[in-house]
């Protein structure tokens, strides 16, 4: 009986003794971490010096890493250690993005893009929790099986009249969307081969552009992926190159009306009448001179010149001469003016959500003005802080 009893007494504290030294973690939050920085087991064992194995056991909730394993992950994925002990989190599935080229996209690149997404959701959390952001105001209407120009113009439409827009051109489509309960936040760097995506994370619509594109691109990837939430959620047909025509379709109907275009007389017009005409609807002179082709404006050989004189002038990637600035994201700009009025900058952000301040500015860069450590979380530029007025969102009490 003594025996028994020191035995158990000795095995305690070897199990309490072990228990010390090691560190609780989230799983989820490990395979998050990794994914958002596109590395495989292997390529993160390699990195930190760890078996491929032992991270998987950490991954899989096995078992949890020493303090000095969990200090060689977070420095070598660039996370403060405390990220990786906050709450679980629930994995967006592949399922709920529509993607360019799925078949195309490799596994760890849709991976990557799916984590950075779960890093902008929580940002928005963050905001929502705080603030009394647009309700979301984004129709879902039903695209007919084999749905014709004239059925996506129709959705077009309802879209404009359910917002209140006319025949004029959208000034701001980052504004427009923000309005009407679109998250809006940049794709970071390393997907931004994926060009844009879209999804709806528990009932809230998100869209990720590129903001190293021209302004002209950005504001039709915008309308494109605007077009995927209004016409293919749910549906088994929102992957695909048809669905992709569909979203290039409702974008240009969205940004350049039929009734509007008709009116300025654009039939057969030359690559330089197409250039600036293109700046009225901000949009690409190619995607005014596809608009043009689909409404009959263009015979198929005069689409074809106008397209090979508009590459040979570099217009097929860029919009040379353009003065047209990137739209910002009225959101989280006054969410970090007012943050800043206060004090504390983008720093009550960063440090509530354990993340790095670099980290934070790759989901906004483009967006907002991004901060650094030195600058207290506010910009470089910001000058004095002051109290703006917030319209778009408001003080939660």
């Amino acid at each position: 009986m003594i025996w028994t009893q020191g035995r158990t007494s000795t095995s305690n504290r070897s199990s309490a003794e072990e228990r010390s030294s090691h560190v609780s973690v989230s799983p989820s939050r490990l395979i998050l971490a990794r994914k958002l920085r596109g590395l495989t087991l292997a390529e993160l064992g390699r990195m930190t010096d760890l078996s491929p194995q032992t991270i998987n056991r950490w991954e899989k909730g096995h078992q949890d890493p020493t303090p000095e394993s969990l200090d060689r992950l977070a420095e070598v994925l660039r996370l403060p250690v405390e990220f990786f002990m906050q709450a679980e989190v629930s994995p967006i599935p592949v399922a709920a993005v529509s993607f360019r080229a799925l078949t195309k996209t490799p596994a760890f690149r849709r991976d990557a893009v799916l984590a950075a997404g779960e890093i902008a959701r929580e940002i928005a959390g963050w905001i929502a929790e705080r603030y009394r952001l647009p309700a979301v105001d984004v129709p879902s209407l039903n695209l007919p099986q084999d749905a014709t120009l004239h059925d996506i113009e129709t959705i077009a439409l309802r879209v404009r009249s359910q917002w209140n827009l006319d025949q004029r051109p959208i000034p701001n489509m980052v504004h427009l969307l923000e309005a009407h309960g679109v998250r809006v936040f940049s794709l970071v760097q390393e997907v931004r081969d994926v060009d844009a995506f879209s999804l709806y994370i528990e009932n809230e619509p998100f869209i990720f552009i590129d903001t190293g594109k021209t302004a002209e691109r950005q504001r039709f990837d915008a309308a494109h992926e605007l077009g995927h939430l209004v016409m293919h959620q749910g549906r088994e047909r929102a992957q695909g190159r048809e669905a992709e025509r569909q979203a290039d379709r409702f974008a240009a109907a969205f940004l350049m009306p039929r009734a509007d275009v008709l009116a300025h007389n654009l039939r057969n017009a030359s690559p330089d009448q197409l250039i600036r005409a293109s700046r009225r609807w901000r949009v690409s002179a190619m995607a005014l001179t596809h608009r043009l082709s689909e409404l009959g404006l263009l015979t198929e050989w005069g689409y074809r010149s106008a397209c090979v004189e508009l590459a040979k002038r570099g217009y097929r990637r860029s919009e040379p001469g353009s003065d047209l600035l990137p739209e910002s994201s009225q959101i989280l700009e006054k969410v970090l003016a007012h943050l800043r009025a206060n004090g504390s900058g983008v720093t009550a952000i960063v440090d509530n959500l354990k993340l790095t301040y670099d980290e934070f500015n790759r989901h906004v860069f483009g967006l907002a003005r991004t901060v650094s450590p030195g600058s207290g979380g506010r910009p470089a530029d910001a000058g004095p802080s002051r109290r703006d007025h917030l319209r778009l969102v408001s003080i939660n009490p």
